[in-house]
């Protein structure tokens, strides 16, 4: 009969960290399986052979120590799953055919098959945008890699600082470096909370924040030089022009949310949707100028306003994807028609709206409302960088107020 037993190897040096390790028993043949788990003698308990947490220790050690109770758990009951499966299988198996077992499904875990494995769960949960954001990471992680696929235990510190030079190397921004590692990092801490991996911190060194952006608020005078473009003979600009003017006239809907967009969304004056990002359900008064636009390109024999969703029955999201794309290249075009510096896309639509209502002094709380915000803190990021003039406005206020 084989049987388990959990152990503590003291360190042989004062107040330094002990390990913690398993005793696998079989046909009195003895082994052991090692962990990274690293403990002091104090929260041990010999007799009960199992974890501790001192009366003195703080909040974050109290969780630390918690979760190694947990892996503890995990193990043994995968080194008892093991067990039953020889048994089941009547193999006569020793206690290295259990310890072989068991490291080979601790550290042989895929980091690809592992990934395939989660966007795949997205996918069934309907969170397709975002499966796409993962399974573009997958795509980058594996031109890293040079496509050999490595085991979730092989993901430390090194590797993921050689990865973010990588990616820095092939020109990607600090934020797009970012995102590729936080969600590398939201993959190993799935790893560890299933119990493969113990957590060893290896994105302590690189880079995972949010940097400031760009400038994506388009000034009122270039809007206004934008739309007084002729561009006759022109349809694909033109066409650019008119759903970014079409985003910005319904309080800068995002693209996808204009995408599907149908006529019975129309009623009583008013256009009713609902995000697609968050579920939210806005209206806004139908104005002239989205009505416009609307019939310029309306089609009778399709239930959408806009015409980007044009074969209903094919990929729909591809659709969407690649008009978004076709825009975004034909706004950067209208972009150096107008000597603008800003890198003009549909989403510059949405923080121009936002901008010029700040400007005309719109209350913060009206301003996230009509965004469809879930608090004003989200909104507060649009305006990180203020407007050099009404900082100096309101300077002028102040001074004049002594």
């Amino acid at each position: 009969m084989a049987s388990i037993k959990i152990k503590f190897r003291q360190s042989s040096v004062e107040r330094r960290r002990g390990t913690v390790y398993y005793q696998i028993i079989h046909k009195r043949m003895i082994r052991q399986i090692k962990t990274r788990y690293c403990i002091f003698a104090d929260e041990w308990d010999c007799k009960r052979s199992s974890l501790v947490i001192p009366a003195g220790a703080d909040a974050p050690r109290r969780d630390f120590l918690l979760s190694v109770s947990r892996h503890i758990t995990q193990d043994t009951e995968r080194i008892e799953t093991i067990i039953s499966q020889f048994k089941l299988q009547n193999e006569d198996f020793s206690s290295d055919d259990i310890v072989a077992k068991f490291y080979n499904q601790r550290e042989c875990v895929s980091v690809f098959t592992f990934m395939q494995g989660i966007i795949a769960q997205l996918k069934n949960l309907g969170k397709i945008r975002t499966s796409e954001t993962y399974t573009a990471t997958l795509s980058s992680f594996k031109k890293f890699c040079d496509y050999k696929d490595l085991s979730i235990g092989e993901i430390n510190c090194s590797l993921m600082g050689r990865y973010e030079a990588w990616l820095k190397s092939n020109g990607s921004c600090p934020n797009t470096v970012s995102f590729y590692i936080r969600i590398i990092r939201a993959v190993y801490n799935r790893a560890v909370e299933k119990g493969i991996i113990m957590q060893a911190n290896p994105f302590k060194h690189v880079y995972t924040g949010v940097a400031k952006t760009m400038k994506r608020a388009v000034p009122l005078s270039t809007l206004r030089r934008i739309r007084a473009l002729d561009l006759a003979g022109k349809p694909r600009l033109a066409f650019a022009r008119d759903m970014f003017f079409f985003s910005f006239y319904t309080r800068g809907m995002s693209f996808i949310d204009m995408a599907y967009l149908k006529k019975t969304d129309i009623n009583s004056g008013n256009l009713v949707y609902r995000r697609r990002k968050t579920g939210q359900r806005l209206t806004i008064k139908w104005e002239d100028c989205m009505a416009e636009i609307a019939w310029k390109y309306g089609n009778r024999d399709s239930v959408y306003i806009l015409p980007v969703i044009t074969r209903p029955g094919g990929d729909v999201r591809r659709q969407v994807k690649n008009a978004l794309c076709r825009i975004n290249r034909a706004l950067k075009e209208i972009a150096r028609m107008v000597k603008s510096d800003i890198p003009l896309t549909m989403y510059c639509a949405r923080h121009s709206w936002a901008s010029i209502a700040r400007s005309k002094n719109v209350p913060l709380a009206v301003i996230s409302e009509s965004l469809g915000h879930s608090s004003e803190k989200i909104t507060q990021i649009y305006f990180s960088s203020l407007d050099v003039n009404m900082v100096d406005e309101a300077n002028e206020l102040v001074i004049s107020a002594l």
